[in-house]
């Protein structure tokens, strides 16, 4: 079935729609969350959140993309489990993700908006190369560690490091021509 269908299921109430995207986009829902808490139940319990939240939020939503739409719901629960789950501690690979995007994130002195800020990253997303593009969501939006990547795209972890470098000195100069302080 495919995303229109699925919609339009979620539009007609009809509990058909938790099995059919279940079907479509659970193992990649998981992956993405698994992938995060490196926990079993703690990523079946943020896709079954991720599947609420779609029932609650579709209608009125209308998911253009309805993968990214569900895969945002889900990093999200899982991030926040994560943080949860480690309340007083930090998981060392989200800290070393956090601290490779620090000097091309914006420092919060310009008042800026959440759209505003996804406008700006989606607009430089579309300025990179497919396979740069690929390589910089698989770290920042999944959080793959570099062997993952390396591993999946067939290439050596210098390669990833040198490409991730070059994408995160793009994005602190395309940040700064759109006026956002770094």
């Amino acid at each position: 079935m495919n995303d229109h269908n699925i919609i339009e299921l979620f539009f007609a109430r009809d509990e058909a729609a938790i099995q059919h995207t279940e079907e479509a986009y659970g193992h990649r829902l998981f992956a993405t969350a698994n992938h995060i808490l490196e926990n079993h139940q703690d990523a079946e319990e943020s896709v079954s959140d991720t599947y609420l939240r779609a029932w609650e939020t579709i209608p009125p939503q209308r998911p253009r993309y309805f993968f990214a739409y569900l895969a945002k719901i889900c990093r999200n629960f899982a991030l926040k489990r994560l943080e949860w789950n480690n309340a007083a501690k930090r998981k060392a690979q989200v800290v070393s993700i956090t601290q490779e995007l620090e000097l091309c994130i914006p420092d919060g002195t310009r008042d800026m908006d959440s759209l505003e800020l996804g406008q700006i990253l989606d607009a430089f997303l579309r300025t990179l190369s497919p396979d740069n593009r690929i390589v910089f969501l698989r770290r920042y939006w999944f959080g793959d560690s570099i062997g993952e990547i390396a591993s999946r795209y067939q290439l050596s972890e210098s390669a990833v490091l040198m490409r991730l470098n070059r994408t995160r000195t793009k994005l602190r100069t395309h940040l700064e021509q759109e006026g956002i302080i770094v």
